[in-house]
């Protein structure tokens, strides 16, 4: 398990007398009260998102990714959101002191619930703890169920968040117990003038960078266009296939259009990217048994000639899907401000 450093948020005499008695206490504060929202349908000008969560790492099968170096570690803000997305279900309320799993708290009671879709025995689910023994930690037959944090705990037979208490216990929306890993592919291009030249904001003097974002349907947050690894699929190919299905809806399109948009989907991720983010993510949809892991990868089209050339049309489970300025005020879904915060730092471009 990974033990994160935990900011302090509350002083004074009420902070003392709660954390003595063990009792429950929902912290929130100024900089973080927009992050709290599960939902923020639009891409409003708030405060900046949470700081990154777990480390990044060269991963072996991303050959030509270069790596982010790690910056300090925030308990997850999202996870602990009052209402579970998708239902009526009140998560049981975690302040910052008491997320950490090494932190004795008996008065924790923490709902089960998972969502009657994932009930409902679909190929993308597991099965419930003691229909099947799950081999935790490890490549468990076509599922990677080992954690990019690490080894996690298992107590009772169920795997426990890396990241800490999220005061709801199962499985929520997610199919697999512990690890549920997915790809966010990040398609970058510099916003030019009608001449062609690069865009500087007023402020910063950088180069404006633009990027590929979609509005989901489940929630209504912009976000990257990403999606769950099918089992054993590489994540490269993962990369390109959810890019291809929810911004370009590659799906419906016809034969010659597919063909096209295949050999400039496949130029630009085949060229030299960087891995922006490898790890846990503080996604409203995570439990204490069940959470969400990403590889978030950057393809830049540098010249303005590929991708961006390309008509976007959403699909799959986009609602809407467009280019968007990258800007520190953008409100998105779950860590995804951050990750494009560190591809601005990585381009010099302006945030």
């Amino acid at each position: 398990m990974v033990n994160l450093p935990r900011p302090r948020t509350w002083t004074g005499p009420i902070r003392l007398a709660l954390t003595l008695l063990g009792l429950p206490c929902t912290v929130c504060n100024i900089e973080r009260r927009a992050a709290l929202s599960c939902s923020s349908p639009h891409l409003v000008r708030t405060t900046k998102d949470t700081k990154p969560i777990g480390t990044c790492s060269y991963n072996s099968y991303m050959t030509s990714v270069r790596t982010m170096p790690s910056s300090t570690a925030a308990p997850h803000v999202k996870s602990r959101c009052a209402q579970y997305p998708g239902s009526t279900i009140k998560r049981f309320p975690v302040p910052d002191d008491k997320v950490d799993w090494s932190q004795d708290w008996p008065q924790y009671n923490p709902v089960s619930y998972t969502h009657p879709s994932v009930l409902k025995k679909p190929a993308w689910a597991d099965l419930d703890i003691g229909c099947f023994s799950p081999q935790f930690n490890a490549v468990d037959g076509a599922v990677d169920r080992k954690s990019f944090e690490g080894s996690y705990r298992v107590e009772n037979g169920k795997p426990l968040n890396p990241l800490g208490r999220t005061g709801l216990t199962g499985r929520g929306l997610l199919g697999r117990w512990g690890p549920n890993h997915a790809a966010d592919p990040i398609v970058t291009r510099w916003k030019v003038d009608p001449s062609g030249a690069k865009i500087h904001h007023l402020v910063s003097k950088r180069p404006v960078l633009q990027f590929v974002s979609i509005k989901r349907k489940d929630c209504g947050e912009w976000a990257i266009p990403g999606g769950m690894v099918d089992p054993g699929e590489q994540v490269s190919l993962t990369l390109q296939r959810e890019f291809s299905e929810e911004a370009l809806n590659s799906l419906l399109l016809s034969p010659s259009e597919k063909a096209e948009i295949h050999g400039r989907i496949t130029k630009l991720f085949e060229s030299t990217g960087f891995q922006v983010y490898k790890g846990c993510v503080d996604d409203p949809r995570n439990t204490d048994n069940a959470w969400m892991e990403t590889v978030a990868v950057n393809f830049h089209d540098e010249s303005g000639n590929s991708v961006s050339e390309l008509p976007l049309q959403a699909g799959d489970d986009a609602g809407q899907v467009q280019w968007v300025d990258l800007d520190s005020s953008l409100a998105l879904y779950a860590s995804h401000s951050h990750f494009l915060e560190l591809v601005a730092k990585e381009r010099k471009a302006h945030w």
